[in-house]
Order: C-alpha cells, then structure tokens, then sequence
C-alpha cells in the first residue's frame, strides 16, 4: 500500500533547476512521484506553477520526504492545522517533530497563519501564547509545544528587491561554478553596490573573517572598512583576533618580520604574549579603553562600537578573553547579533562561515569569498538562496572592496 500527497511549488523552476532538484529529492528518499500540472512562465520574470502528487511506502516515509522538498519551497495543497506535542524532556524533541528549513515559514494554529520568528534550519518550532518561533534541539524545554508533522506547515520562497536584483547581477557575470577565471573587478563592484544599498536602507552588515585577513596582510583595509561604517557585526574566531592584537602590538603576527622575508628568531612566541597581553587587561575593549591596543580591526570595533563575536575551538591558544569557549554560547551570541541583518560577506573563513550559514535566514543575501573554490562550493551550497561564490584571494579582495567602498583608502605598503 502506497501513501501519497498532492503538493504544490511556485517560482523560477526551470531556470533555477529547483524542480529537478525537488523531484530527485523524493527519489533519493525512496518515494515516487507523478506531475499532475505544470505552468511554464513565458518570459524571464514570470514564475512557473507545478503540482505533484508524492508516494511513499509509509507514513513516516512520505513525512520525511514532504519536509526535505520543503526546502525547496514545496508545501502541501492542503496543509490542514499544525499538531503540537509537548516536550518529554529538556533538550529532546518529540520523536516526529517539524525539522524547519531556513525559508520564511508560517504555522496554521487557530484558524489563522502564524508567521515564524527568525527563521533558521535544522531546529524545531515551539508553540507560546499564539506566538511561533524557532528553537535549536540544545534550548527545547520539558512542556514546552512542539509542533509536529508537516500538517500547517507553510515555507515561502525569498523574494526581495535588493536581493533578486543583485542575485540576478552576480548570476549574469559568473561561471555556473565560482572559479579563478570570474571577473573578480566586476564581482567585487556588485557587491560593494550590494553594501551601499544595505547600508542606505538602514540594515546591518555582517561580515565573518578568517585570520588569513590578518596574514595576508589586508588588516589596514577592513580598518578602513570599519571606519567607514560598512562593517556592522563581526563573526571570528580567536586566531583572527588573535593575530590582529599581534600585530598590533608587535608589527607582525605570527612572528613574520618585516616585507615578510623570514620569520623574527622565536617570534611564535609573540602570539602567547599577545594574549596574555590582553588576558590581564581582561578583555579587548578594556585593552582599547586603557590605551594599550592602539590600532588594529579590533580596535577599530570597539572605537566604532560595533558588535563583535568570536567563538573558539580546541586548537586555540589561549584563549582571548573575549573568545566563547562554550560552542553553545557561542551559537546563541551570534543567532543574537543577527537581528537587522541584511547582508553577510564570509571571507576566508570555512569553519564560522557554516555555523553561519546554519542560522541565517535564507532571506539574507551572502557572498562567500575564499581562493580555494571547493571551499565556496560547500559555503554556497550551505547557505543563503541568494548566496553568490567569488573565488579570490582574500588580501587582494579586500583591498579592491576598500578602494571601491573608501575613496580616499590607501593600501599600505605590503
């Protein structure tokens, strides 16, 4: 006996390969599927139409394959009205909880659609005075209503001024794949066009950097960047900060001496003294306040007094004081700092750039940014809907970002 579905999906189907992409889905998931109607678009704005009728062997089979299609935008004809089932325990969902999606979600509870609060994926959705928001597996609570099945439940597609048009700038200038041969002068136009326009509209900016923008020596350019207002949020780890207060306090980090043509005789042992520099001091701003960091992209965020986040991992020295060891604080210090949000640049930056991408909103534009293209594959594939990959090396990036966004930016000598 076979289960079925009839479900429906709207957009760029076609040209996106969202519909090939949803049909392969049900068949990887062990489903089978017929096409009961499709509407082609006749031109490039207008958006197609398919209905399809999804079968699976079970119950729980076809619940599994309706959620993953729905991170592609497909929902239920008829959705019918949410199920909530209370948490048996603290830190455990009930065992057919809704698995939500990053896409903008609403909730039939009551006779009406309840939008979700701060959409993100792979959490659950818990249910509080009519309210609707989402909730990571590590914060659910014994009690607290989870919603369960796919019955309510409705995702809708980004669609946004800035982001489509911008998104369409970037498709139209890059390789299907992001490779070294992108017209990189062009790309970073885009997306210093892309910031402006953010900026203007009132939103925040995220940027999430790896230390190769200290170690290749593109620090002085996210300082200007900083200055000029177009770093609103940042997201590191403790190298990053690290060897920016390295350099800062002792003209190189990681011990690398002057033009870069050797390492200083036991300069490895700056970067333990940069810490500890900071450690008595007993955080980054109070080194800044105290007149003890002078210079440098951490200065410049506490100077500009803008939000900055670094969460840690086991390889670090130290750490800074202001670094989350605990990978759970972490995550909710940064879900925190993404309200307002319109725009996130990942450079350089694998490790945070996912963990990144696992809490934005699919509404959120990104441009991942790293010179090895395997890298900004994975990120792309991880991230937003309208996430464009640029693969450049991220010192001559950011300089080109600086010069395009700061007029009056100079490159120091390298």
């Amino acid at each position: 006996m076979q289960y079925h579905e009839k479900v429906e999906v709207h957009g760029h189907l076609m040209d996106t390969g969202v519909l090939a992409r949803v049909l392969d889905d049900v068949l990887d998931y062990g489903g089978d599927y017929r096409v009961v109607r499709i509407d082609l678009g006749r031109s490039h704005d207008d958006e197609s139409h398919a209905v399809i009728t999804v079968g699976a062997d079970s119950p729980s089979q076809l619940m599994r394959i309706l959620m993953r299609i729905q991170v592609h935008g497909v929902n239920k004809i008829e959705s019918g009205t949410a199920r909530c089932e209370p948490a048996d325990r603290d830190g455990v969902f009930p065992p057919d909880f809704y698995s939500t999606t990053n896409l903008e979600t609403v909730v039939h509870l009551d006779g009406q659609w309840v939008p979700v609060e701060h959409p993100e994926m792979d959490c659950g959705l818990v249910v509080s005075h009519g309210r609707v928001r989402t909730v990571p597996v590590t914060d659910v609570r014994a009690g607290d209503m989870i919603v369960c099945g796919v019955d309510g439940v409705k995702v809708v597609l980004p669609v946004t001024a800035h982001s489509s048009r911008i998104y369409e700038e970037y498709e139209s200038l890059a390789a299907p794949l992001p490779s070294s041969t992108q017209p990189q002068a062009v790309l970073v136009r885009a997306i210093a066009r892309q910031i402006r326009e953010v900026k203007a509209e009132g939103s925040q900016v995220l940027w999430v950097a790896g230390q190769a923008v200290v170690s290749t020596g593109a620090g002085p350019a996210l300082v200007a960047l900083v200055g000029a207002g177009y770093v609103d949020v940042l997201f590191a780890g403790n190298a990053l900060a690290t060897l920016d207060v390295e350099a800062a306090l002792y003209g190189s980090p990681l011990g690398l001496g002057p033009l870069r043509s050797g390492r200083v005789q036991r300069g490895s042992e700056q970067h333990i003294r940069a810490v500890n520099t900071i450690r008595r001091e007993g955080s980054i701003r109070a080194a800044v306040e105290s007149g003890v960091l002078t210079q440098g992209i951490m200065h410049a965020m506490v100077k500009a007094n803008k939000t900055f986040v670094l969460v840690g991992s086991v390889r670090d020295e130290g750490p800074l004081p202001d670094v989350h060891t605990d990978v759970l604080a972490g995550q909710r210090a940064m879900r925190a700092a993404l309200r307002g949000v319109a725009f996130a640049l990942m450079i350089a930056s694998a490790q945070h750039s996912v963990a990144t991408g696992n809490i934005l909103p699919a509404s959120v534009p990104v441009a991942c940014v790293d010179v090895n293209p395997s890298t900004v594959h994975a990120l792309i594939e991880r991230t937003s809907a309208h996430a464009v990959g640029v693969v450049a090396d991220t010192g001559l990036f950011l300089e080109e970002l600086a010069a395009e966004l700061v007029p009056d930016y100079r490159a120091s000598p390298a």
